[in-house]
Parts: C-alpha cells; sequence; structure tokens
C-alpha cells in the first residue's frame, strides 16, 4: 500500500516537475519573438518614447520566471519531505512532529526566493529593504509576539526532545495524560478522563514536566501497612508473587518488597514494581490492591489500623467475607465421595485440620508443573481447569461447589498436571499430606478410593487431549502403589 502511494506521488511529482522545467529552458528561445510581437501590439507610435511596451513585457517575464522557479522549488521540498519524514524515518520508534517539517520547508522557501530573486533583479538589494523595514519590523514583532514565543518554545522542545507522542507526562497543575500531538503552537494531551488539553509550547517551557516514555519499564509505588505481630518474611514472599501475577507487571524486573517505615499502628510497607504500558497504571493500581486483600485473608495477614481511643464501646462486626467454621467444613467434607469411607470422627479430625483460603476472579489457585502437597475442594464459587501445551491454553473442564481438584499432587507426589483459576470469587479447603497421613493409615478404603478418583481424573484427561502420543492409559495398580509409596504406608 505504502509503495504505490510513494509510486503514485513521485509520478505526479515527475510530471508537475518536468512540465515547469521544460518551460524555464524554453523560455529564453520564445522570449525574442513575443517581446517583439508585444512591443508591435503595445507598443508606442512615436520613437522619441522608446519601447515601455517591451519594458513592460521583460517585467512581468522576469515575475512569470520567479513563479515557475519558485513552484518547481515547492514541489521539489514537499516531494523530498514526504520522502524523508513519511518514508524514510517511518521506522523510528517515534513519531516526527510537524514542527520539523515546517521549519525546513521555510528556510529552503526563503533562501531559494532569495537567490532566484537576486538572478531576476540583480540591482534589487533585499536585505538593505528589509533592514531599513524597523517600523514595520517592530509592529510585526509585537502583534506576533505570543506566536514566535510559541515557535521558538517549539524548536527548543524538538532539539532537546523531552517527551515523544505516546509518552506519558505529568504537568503539576495542568495536565496528566498522553501525549498526542506536537505542533509550533503547543502540545496535545490526552487526559485519562479522555478529555484534550492543549498546552503553548511558551508555557511548557516554563513548567516541571514528570514523563514516563512509552518504550520504557517505567516503576510505581504502592504502600500498605501490616501489624508487628505479622511476619515481615511471610508478608514480602505472599505480597511480591501477588503482585508478579497481575496482568501488565514486567517479568522484566522483579517486583521490589520493602519496609518503609516502623509506624506507629505497625509496620508500614512500599512495593515498587514495573509497568509494561504506564497509562494503564490506574487499572493496574487498583488490582494490585485488591489481590493483596486477597492474599492477606488467606495467610492471615492483618492491616494495621490506629489503635488510640478516647472511649470504650464494642466494636460492630465488619462487612465483608464471614469464614466458614468447623462444623461448615465439616459438613461440605461428609458430602464429599471420597470421604465416604470416613468415619465422623475421622471427617471431624480431617475438618479440623483444613485451611480455609479466598481467591479473587482470574488468580490461578495453583498452576501446571508445579509442585504440590495439598488438595483442595470447592466450598464457594467456580473453577476453570485449563492445561498449556505448545503455548495454547485449553479448558478441560469446570469445576463447582463440592468439587475437588489437586488430588493427584497431593497423593502421589508428581506436579501439577493442570493450571486451576478461579472464575469468580472463589473459597476452597486446603487439605494438606501431614493430615490426610494419619488419616490414610487407619483407613485403607481411603486409599482405594483416592486411587479411583486419581485413575478416572487421568482417564477423563486423556480423552481430552488424544492427539498426544506419549499420555499413556491410567494404571490403576501404579496409581494404587504410587499413593502408598509417597505416603510410607505399610497396609
Amino acid at each position: 500500500m505504502e509503495t504505490s502511494i510513494l509510486r503514485k506521488k513521485f509520478l505526479y511529482f515527475l510530471v508537475f516537475a518536468g512540465s515547469i522545467a521544460l518551460l524555464i529552458i524554453f523560455i529564453p528561445f520564445i522570449e525574442p519573438p513575443l517581446k517583439d510581437y508585444f512591443s508591435s501590439v503595445f507598443g508606442a507610435r512615436d520613437p522619441r518614447m522608446g519601447d515601455p511596451a517591451g519594458i513592460l513585457f521583460e517585467q512581468i517575464l522576469r515575475v512569470f520566471k520567479v513563479i515557475l522557479w519558485m513552484a518547481l522549488i515547492i514541489s521539489t521540498v514537499r516531494f523530498l519531505n514526504y520522502l524523508i519524514f513519511s518514508t524514510a524515518l517511518r521506522s523510528n520508534a517515534y513519531e516526527i512532529s510537524s514542527l520539523i517539517r515546517n521549519v525546513f520547508s521555510i528556510i529552503v522557501y526563503i533562501v531559494a526566493f532569495f537567490v532566484i530573486f537576486n538572478s531576476q533583479y540583480p540591482g534589487v538589494d533585499l536585505a538593505a529593504l528589509f533592514t531599513t523595514s524597523t517600523i514595520l519590523g517592530v509592529i510585526i514583532g509585537l502583534a506576533l509576539q505570543d506566536t514566535l514565543g510559541n515557535l521558538f518554545a517549539g524548536l527548543a522542545i524538538q532539539a532537546d526532545q523531552p517527551f515523544q507522542i505516546g509518552d506519558v507526562v505529568k504537568i503539576p497543575g495542568k495536565a496528566e495524560g498522553i501525549v498526542e500531538n506536537i505542533s509550533w503552537r503547543g502540545v496535545k494531551i490526552r487526559t485519562f478522563q479522555n478529555k484534550l488539553v492543549v498546552i503553548s509550547n511558551s508555557v511548557l517551557g516554563k513548567d516541571a514536566i514528570e514523563v514516563a516514555p512509552r518504550d520504557n519499564l517505567n516503576a510505581r509505588t504502592l504502600f500498605f501497612n501490616t501489624l508487628y505481630s505479622n511476619s515481615p518474611a511471610k508478608t514480602i514472599l505472599s505480597v511480591r508473587e501477588v503482585v508478579r501475577q497481575v496482568e501488565n507487571v514486567s517479568q522484566k524486573m522483579r517486583p521490589v518488597v520493602r519496609v518503609k517505615n516502623l509506624g506507629d499502628n505497625g509496620i508500614d510497607w512500599e512495593i515498587k514494581y514495573w509497568l509494561e504500558d504506564y497509562s494503564k497504571y490506574n487499572d493496574t493500581d487498583a488490582l494490585i490492591r485488591q489481590r493483596i486483600w486477597y492474599v492477606f485473608q488467606r495467610e492471615k495477614i492483618d492491616f494495621a489500623y490506629p489503635t488510640r481511643t478516647i472511649y470504650i464501646e464494642n466494636k460492630p462486626a465488619e462487612a465483608g467475607f464471614v469464614e466458614a467454621n468447623n462444623n461448615i467444613i465439616f459438613e461440605r467434607l461428609d458430602k464429599v465421595p471420597i470421604f465416604a469411607p470416613l468415619s465422623d470422627r475421622e471427617t471431624r479430625k480431617l475438618a479440623d485440620a483444613c485451611r480455609v483460603r479466598i481467591f479473587a476472579p482470574g488468580e490461578s489457585i495453583v498452576r501446571q508443573g508445579q509442585k504440590g502437597n495439598s488438595m483442595f475442594v470447592i466450598h464457594r464459587g467456580s473453577v476453570k481447569i485449563q492445561i498449556t501445551e505448545d503455548g495454547v491454553s485449553q479448558t478441560l473442564q469446570n469445576l463447582r461447589e463440592g468439587d475437588i481438584f489437586g488430588e493427584m499432587a497431593l497423593l502421589t507426589g508428581e506436579p501439577r498436571t493442570a493450571t486451576v483459576v478461579a472464575e469468580d470469587e472463589t473459597e476452597v479447603f486446603e487439605i494438606r499430606n501431614r493430615s490426610l497421613k494419619p488419616i490414610l493409615e487407619a483407613n485403607p478404603e481411603l486409599v482405594k478410593s483416592l486411587s479411583d478418583i486419581i485413575e478416572e481424573r487421568r482417564a477423563y484427561h486423556h480423552e481430552a487431549t488424544p492427539d498426544d502420543k506419549t499420555q499413556q492409559q491410567p494404571d490403576k495398580t501404579k496409581v494404587f502403589d504410587s499413593i502408598k509409596k509417597f505416603f510410607r504406608l505399610k497396609h
């Protein structure tokens, strides 16, 4: 498409410039007969008056030559302008401002006009003519004071290039947004409220500008706090992991979670992370704050808050999610088919050892290939099971309340075979291997039940991926032996 446009513009330029050039070449040959004809028709009859018609014809012809030469120069400059700025420099990462093109064209036009005018009127001194027009220059200068200020400030901005089109800029007290256009008059900024703000170049030259280049990893900082009773090491690991999983957070730079201050009410923390697209920092900040709340609920980390009071009252129950108690966990586990062989006492013991965990919509609960030592029972919400092959993610099935997942890694020690992602806010009960081992030792039937479930899951996975020739049919005996070996069961 661009090649055809360039070819068309070149053809137009060749025809137009060639026609003017031929006309300029043939003017000296047709000038004498035309002058004689003009003198004969419009000339004076009295020889004492000279030849005023011929003189007039020469002046008109000189003006016509100046116009032809300027037309040739303008067409050439415009074509070269398109060729250089729109084609040759298009691979540049930043768009070339129209200000540079205009300044380049004006300089060439002025120089060309002086040269052409002096060639046709060698006796006229243009420099003296302009320097003697002092009053006219003062009047024009005062009238164009703001315009010239914007023009020269724009030239300074282009020379220094503090920002480019597409960068995010912040001008205190005026605007913050994405640069859309840079002209001789000013800069157009598209704010995050989708409003267009135009700021003159002369104003920009006096203000401090904060720039976030679009092809740069720009950092952001967020703050939160925790109680002194919470482990700093646990807080760092938990927060850093959820920040890395948030969209638009660059994987090239590791997020930094560090203690900012030891405050009056708790530990003040600072998160520093790098963005792939800085223009979306508002959404990314909000998503990180949401994920921090969820990970604090899962890991039993508490936000700090002021504790100084001047009166005592019963603290009202905080609105939010109410965590399931042991009775609710017991009722849920009692309905899970694989735990049917358990007695009420064993189910109660397993419920006491469960961990309640809450995940945000779109958050990964387990990841494919990750080493795990626990299984999960869905109490509220839903999840989707995904596998990734050759870089393509495929959803195998959806699980809802009462379903289980993760039992393969828990019971056999194998890495996670799939990624499990929460579709909405999901509450799960996590059962770890150390709480399950005493029950398996006392209840051999549960080992058989779990091996049957694993066999069915593997068979389903094999049917869902028939193109995988390396996938082997499940072997119930091997699964049973793997569970015994992993938990070191003697029966």
